[in-house]
């Protein structure tokens, strides 16, 4: 059990020394676009279409929800025209980075990784090499930037659709003003608030990308290890994250506390 135990440990920090290994090397030949410009431009396409849809159909209801629960308890309190601000106080400071980065893993990252893996498969990494072609700084690096550059986009349409969508509830259903509903939002939100959320989705969205192409990489010369790295992609770029997000949003919190 030990060596089990130990083994697993041992696996788990190499894995990780190799994300950050690639990460590192795909940041590094950033400057040169030329090599990557077309493949960039090709998967922010490839990813405003796989996401767009999905995002705005999560938001739309998810705003309309939380108005429906925050908007019947400040009912009760004789509040309710804060529904506003703490429909788009959550959805800019949490909602927006992490539905982004999650639609980008599960929708975009999961045809990263597979797309990797068939190249590995196939041997078209092995071939690149051989032809002096990084095949990190030609795929992982156009990957990850067309990914951090669609995440900020997508947190921008969720904050929309989140709003849009508490706004009908809390102003069509529930009689709350507009003016209140706008008022009591903006007066909440800081500047800094829309800037960390935008830096949040961009390293969210690189984070997704960059375990897609690293599982992809690295996975079993088999259909079934394509498969199952799609999945090892999916559930650790979750992971990290949430774990990002609370790094993050703790140090936030400590350095500007939330305003009331």
């Amino acid at each position: 059990m030990p060596a089990l135990t130990g083994g697993r440990l041992s696996g788990a920090l190499i894995n990780t020394g190799e994300l950050f290994a690639i990460g590192l090397e795909g940041l590094r030949r950033t400057w040169d676009v030329r090599t990557w410009f077309w493949e960039f431009v090709e998967q922010c396409a490839f990813l405003a279409r796989v996401t767009a849809l999905p995002v705005i159909l999560v938001a739309l209801p998810l705003g309309a929800t939380v108005a429906l629960q925050v908007g019947d308890l400040a009912g009760q309190l004789g509040a309710q025209s804060a529904t506003g601000g703490a429909v788009v106080v959550g959805l800019v400071r949490e909602v927006a980075p992490i539905a982004a980065a999650l639609i980008i893993a599960g929708a975009g990252g999961s045809a990263m990784t597979s797309d990797m893996g068939a190249r590995r498969i196939r041997d078209e990494l092995s071939a690149m090499e051989v032809m002096a072609v990084n095949p990190v700084h030609r795929l992982v690096t156009p990957r990850m930037w067309a990914a951090s550059l669609i995440s900020m986009m997508l947190a921008s349409l969720v904050i929309l659709s989140g709003a849009v969508g508490g706004f009908v509830f809390n102003v069509l259903l529930q009689g709350v003003t507009p003016g209140a509903y706008f008022d009591g939002a903006l007066g909440l939100l800081r500047v800094s608030d829309l800037l960390v959320t935008l830096g949040k989705a961009w390293l969210f969205g690189m984070i997704s990308a960059l375990v897609a192409c690293h599982m992809g990489m690295k996975c079993e010369q088999s259909p079934v290890g394509v498969g199952r790295a799609v999945n090892k992609a999916t559930v650790v770029a979750f992971m990290l994250v949430f774990a990002f997000n609370y790094v993050i949003t703790t140090i936030y919190f400590v350095a500007y506390p939330p305003k009331i």
